[in-house]
């Protein structure tokens, strides 16, 4: 069957949410190999070195009959059709062709260290982790998607390109997640920038993509956002201010929020307010948005002064821009030296960041209750500038360097895709 007909058949079945829908990763591998390398900074083996003042409405994608030619996007939505490439077609990305220029950095070659997996991408933000051990990897500005090998040597392939993606106001494809039921559908969802708004979109690996949630506000500043998963298959949308910080406090924005919603769009059920998508509120930018399959904590990153790490809780303000009585402090914040909060991965208890201005990832424990250790600061300076941060089921790390983005020094490599085997490190050293 198609994908496009499979996904025809699945949305005029689907209930609004399935209750039923088994955890994501929950029988993920002990990371106790991963936490060691973190803790040490080093490799065992292989490695040498709004629209302001307005209130934006949601519009969920409406659900397709079966037997009813796809409609890959809805009317008006601003969208044009994709060209991708042909996947499988084994070529290697080109150089980005702006920023190439800088003094070189402390960052070994690709060919001295095995945890560089891929090369001469531009600024690559989004990135999920497929079930064949393979990753597909957005770049930011571009709307490129590759597929990147889990072993160097391997050539990043071009798979597609989303249309339409407006990186300005550190907008643009900003991270990438997989249904709960990608077995059976083989949806891909997305979080981006166009030019009116920032939108959730899904499609299938190499196929148009479809609105999922749209109108959330953009702006000229403060885009960044992320998407992942919960333990219950609800979508959680992390969305920044738009510049407008008075959005944040609004409830009747989608700017400066955790939203949790269905796969399609729709406000899940179990939200604090019933036909509302807006599970939390009070965020300048969501940075990070992270979920513990073990405990079913949510995590949202805020970088700022300091970098918030805050566990969400349903119905709860965030303080931004005005902390009141009611608000919930951040239950831990980011050293100085390690600012610049980016991607976060939390699984079993152990949390891990990527950051850009303190490039390095930063890694704490986390109880059930949500309280949250000290970090510790590893790789310092070792890759530059790190974005995203992504654990795969083998409890292998992924990260993404970004210092194409105009505050780093790129190296000819750069930008990179890291991956950190928990194979390759000793357990001797606990966290």
């Amino acid at each position: 069957m198609r994908p496009a007909a499979l996904r025809a058949t699945r949305r005029a079945s689907r209930r609004p949410l399935r209750a039923s829908r088994r955890p994501l990763r929950a029988t993920r591998r002990p990371l106790g190999g991963l936490v060691a390398l973190l803790t040490v900074g080093l490799l065992a083996a292989g490695c040498s070195t709004g629209q302001s003042g307005s209130s934006p409405t949601w519009v969920p994608q409406q659900d397709f009959q079966a037997n009813a030619e796809p409609q890959p996007q809805l009317p008006g939505d601003g969208l044009a059709l994709p060209q991708p490439s042909a996947p499988g077609g084994g070529v290697a990305p080109t150089a980005p062709s702006s920023g190439a220029s800088g003094g070189p950095s402390a960052s070994p070659s690709a060919s001295a260290d095995n945890a560089v997996v891929a090369t001469k991408l531009d600024q690559p933000t989004g990135l999920v982790v497929l079930p064949d051990g393979t990753a597909l990897v957005g770049e930011r500005t571009t709307g490129r998607i590759l597929r990147v090998q889990p072993t160097p040597g391997q050539p990043a392939v071009l798979v597609q390109t989303l249309p339409g993606v407006d990186g300005s106001g550190d907008g643009g494809l900003l991270d990438l997640a997989l249904s709960p039921t990608f077995d059976e559908d083989g949806l891909v969802y997305a979080y981006l920038s166009t030019a009116t708004d920032n939108r959730v979109v899904h499609f299938p690996i190499g196929g148009a993509p479809s609105p999922v949630l749209v109108g959330i506000p953009k702006g000229p500043r403060d885009n960044a956002g992320r998407i992942a998963f919960d333990a219950t298959g609800a979508l959680l949308i992390g969305t920044g201010d738009a510049g407008n910080p008075a959005l944040a406090a609004s409830p009747s924005s989608l700017a400066g929020k955790i939203l949790r919603t269905t796969d399609i769009g729709t406000p899940a059920v179990g939200n604090p307010t019933a036909g509302s998508a807006v599970l939390a509120s009070g965020f300048r930018t969501v940075d990070g948005l992270c979920v513990d399959a073990s405990t079913g904590l949510r995590i949202a990153l805020s970088a700022g002064s300091p970098d918030e790490v805050n566990v969400i809780a349903p119905g709860k303000s965030y303080g931004w821009p005005t902390a009141s009585a009611g608000s919930v402090p951040p239950a831990a914040t980011l050293p100085k030296t390690s600012a610049g909060a980016g991607g976060c991965a939390l699984d079993d208890g152990q949390l891990f960041v990527a950051t850009s201005t303190g490039k390095a990832v930063d890694a704490a424990t986390v109880s059930q209750a949500g309280a949250i250790s000290a970090f510790t600061a590893s790789l310092v300076g070792k890759y530059g500038r790190l974005r995203t941060a992504v654990l795969g089921s083998d409890g292998a790390l992924w990260l993404t360097t970004s210092n194409r983005d105009g505050h780093g020094t790129p190296t000819a490599a750069d930008d990179r895709v890291l991956r950190i085997p928990s194979s390759d490190v000793s357990a001797s050293s606990p966290l």
